[in-house]
């Protein structure tokens, strides 16, 4: 599609517009700038072989600034392209024009602003183009102004896609020209002093200008300076594997129970465990000893397939030295059938209101 009757139907209609706008702050400009344009257009349909590269030219816009945030603007473009011919062999200038109107959106009304268009570009054969890109304005008069401004072109006919820069100047018509009445300073006001309770935003009792941690929870103790207090407790885990008379094997009802010390000394890498284990006083006392080692051991291959280092645990046989129940009974010898340890740490935990 064709847009010069397009882009000349605009141009009157924002001439038209800044007529109602000599009064205020949005209204009518136009500008002149410099061009560079980067393609890289292989074998061009409309000339088999030649390839067109850069281009640099200068151009004219005219625009209208509706509002602190929204303007609009058509822009045409005389540009002189660099080609290579590969069927002659030679590197030639080649003229191309540019026409285009763009939509710009002026971040928070400030000087810097995006910007979103359609472009038809007649080098050789005409196509059409989507561009955005990025710009800023500065004013150096009430209405004169530079701008800078970078984008990407997307063809939508050969599907090029290409980089554009420029640098320009312009002149906004319709700000406000009529004299500012000077301002009448107003009466002093007299000045009540009011007691105002200091804040205390995380509610702490500690006063904002006194406390160093803000935002503690409304569950946490705090000292003088606000910041949450902690103190030292004991936390301590326990395992109790009792075996059949002259076995060593673990019971998989014990597994849970192994699986939460392993978690324990997976919580506190810190910490080492004993393993001690016993027989009853039933049989030869040397024997004793050396299956209540491979009850220990056995204890702790479990923790090892846990994930438990095997540096973290000692094993000890104890066998009937150290009796839990001294009765001659089945009931009391099964008692005694055990593996025993104890693991316990200091954790630093929040002291709580």
């Amino acid at each position: 599609m064709k847009l010069k009757s397009l882009t000349i139907a605009i141009a009157l209609a924002a001439t038209s517009a800044s007529t109602f706008a000599a009064d205020k702050e949005e209204g009518f400009y136009i500008g002149a700038f410099g061009d560079y344009y980067d393609a890289s257009w292989k074998n061009m349909r409309a000339q088999a072989g030649l390839d067109v590269n850069e281009s640099t030219g200068w151009g004219v816009e005219a625009g209208y600034r509706f509002s602190d945030y929204w303007s609009a603007r058509l822009e045409y473009a005389d540009m002189d392209f660099n080609a290579f011919d590969k069927v002659a062999g030679n590197r030639n200038s080649i003229d191309g024009e540019r026409y285009g109107i763009d939509a710009l959106y002026h971040l928070n009304g400030g000087p810097f602003y995006g910007l979103f268009g359609i472009k038809e570009m007649d080098v050789v054969d005409d196509n059409t183009f989507l561009n955005a890109g990025v710009g800023y304005q500065h004013f150096i008069t009430d209405g004169l102004f530079v701008n800078a401004e970078t984008a990407v072109y997307q063809g939508l006919d050969r599907g090029y896609t290409d980089v554009g820069a420029k640098i320009g100047i312009n002149y906004l018509f319709g700000q406000n020209s009529a004299p500012v009445e000077p301002v009448k300073p107003a009466p002093e006001p007299k000045v009540i002093e009011v007691a105002v309770a200091p804040t205390d935003s995380d509610n702490d009792n500690i006063p904002d200008a006194d406390d160093k941690c803000a935002n503690t929870p409304m569950t946490d103790a705090v000292d003088g300076t606000g910041c949450t207090l902690y103190e030292d407790k004991e936390v301590t885990v326990s395992l109790l594997v009792t075996f059949p008379n002259n076995a060593s094997a673990v019971s998989t009802q014990y597994l849970n129970d192994i699986e939460k010390v392993s978690a324990f000394l997976k919580e506190y890498p810190d910490t080492t465990v004993l393993l001690e284990g016993h027989t009853s006083s039933v049989g030869k006392a040397t024997y004793n000893k050396w299956l209540s080692k491979k009850r220990a051991d056995a204890v702790a291959k479990q923790l090892v397939s846990d994930g438990i280092a095997k540096d973290r645990i000692t094993t000890v046989g104890l066998g009937e030295e150290r009796l839990k129940n001294d009765a001659n009974t089945k009931a009391a010898n099964a008692e005694n059938r055990r593996v025993e340890a104890h693991i316990k740490t200091i954790k630093n935990v929040k002291v709580l209101r």
